[in-house]
């Protein structure tokens, strides 16, 4: 058993049977961050239902953030829970049932996880680790938003390393002895969600257990959506230590983090590559490129006057992002004309590298689920924006919340 239980099941609080859930849930604040116009349209439908729309910051806007919206925020907040829009299920966890609109599904853990039991920092051995490397310039606008919020919305996604499906898959099957919490349409082609509430924690806690397979350097989680997210909860919660005595350390709602946790072998759970785009840059670039990094196998770049060209890359796929990504950190550093863009598709790639002779593409390859532990597990990192799970409309929608202000 561990020192200190990272997983602990917390009182969770959903909207009453009078909420549209339809209107309730929305999708991650840090998805559709260069479409506003999804964000617009998503606000006039929700109209003036109760909404999750108005307890988060779409990161669409947040280099426009102002403190009337931050408090807006928490003036909605404390208006839920003053009109008692929610109900309580007790020291619960929720079994999630994600179906996609184009079809397929993945399954998912509702929970709360103990901050003592993350560390974002490289060098870390906590037992809830991140994957990429953590920007801490992105965190204090977050705090400004969790600072003074009476509730946790979140979209942080936890990955385990269950090759056997022996937790989450099995409350799957036993999903008709659970109470049914909710079942309905997600908005904005988000597809359907369902939900059963898991009262029996401890035989949870116990499969969990079993998946660390190495006292010396356990790991229990690798957070694989919302790093910034989580790591803004850390940093409140080690403010919020400082004010009070141990000793009362564990009574405070900040402590826990509600988090979402998936089967990094779900087979509806996918990683996609993210591909770097380089503007304002010459042809030289592409050799310099390939002279940096270890040449083993093939992917490709492409400029609009060159097409589609050869560049070898390291066979590990954690390892070509690491170097390809330091090589291009140290480039854009010794030439401040330059710029990077990160994008999802193949034909979006081409198509905007098109626009500019300039602009050079380089198609990154897919991570295997299979490397990603290990890679972590070596005390390493992953760059930014080294994989996706999934598209924008497959990510978390906010629906469960915490109190996190006493």
């Amino acid at each position: 058993m561990f020192k200190i239980r990272p997983v602990v099941a917390r009182d969770l609080l959903l909207p009453d049977n009078t909420v549209d859930l339809s209107k309730w849930a929305v999708v991650a604040c840090d998805q559709f961050t260069s479409q506003p116009e999804y964000w617009e349209t998503l606000t006039q439908w929700v109209g003036g239902a109760p909404s999750t729309r108005y307890l988060i910051y779409p990161e669409a806007y947040l280099d426009h953030i102002t403190d009337e919206a931050v408090a807006n925020i928490n003036k909605k907040m404390e208006t839920y829970v003053q009109k008692n829009v929610f109900k309580i299920l007790p020291a619960s966890m929720v079994l999630v049932d994600r179906r996609y609109a184009e079809g397929g599904r993945r399954l998912g853990l509702v929970t709360t996880i103990d901050l003592e039991t993350y560390d974002y920092r490289p060098e870390a051995k906590a037992l809830i680790r991140s994957t990429e490397e953590t920007v801490l310039s992105r965190v204090p606008p977050r705090m400004a938003i969790r600072k003074d919020a009476s509730l946790e919305l979140s979209h942080v996604m936890l990955l385990i390393n269950d090759n056997q499906q022996s937790v989450i898959e099995v409350l799957y099957d036993q999903k008709d002895q659970f109470p049914k919490v909710y079942d309905f349409a997600l908005n904005m082609e988000g597809g359907h969600i369902a939900g059963y509430q898991i009262q029996n924690v401890e035989a949870v806690y116990d499969a969990l257990d079993k998946l660390v397979d190495d006292p010396s350097n356990p790991v229990m989680f690798l957070v694989g959506d919302g790093n910034h997210s989580l790591a803004t909860a850390k940093t409140h919660w080690e403010a919020i230590k400082k004010t009070l005595p141990e000793t009362e350390w564990d009574k405070h709602p900040a402590r826990y983090s509600l988090v979402e946790i998936v089967n990094i072998y779900d087979e509806g759970l996918e990683f996609e590559g993210i591909h770097r785009l380089l503007f304002n840059v010459d042809e030289s670039f592409i050799q310099q490129l390939q002279d940096a990094i270890t040449p083993e196998v093939p992917t490709w770049v492409y400029t609009k006057t060159l097409g589609k060209k050869e560049l070898l890359i390291p066979k590990s796929t954690a390892t070509a992002y690491e170097q390809i990504q330091t090589f291009i950190d140290n480039y854009l550093k010794e030439h401040p004309n330059a710029s990077i863009d990160y994008i999802h598709g193949e034909q979006e790639l081409i198509s905007i590298t098109n626009r500019d002779v300039r602009n050079i593409a380089i198609y990154m390859p897919v991570l295997a689920k299979s490397d990603l532990f290990p890679f972590v597990k070596e005390g390493k990192i992953l760059p930014r924006k080294s994989f996706s799970m999934g598209s924008a409309e497959h990510k978390r929608y906010y629906l469960e919340t915490q109190i996190i202000k006493i």
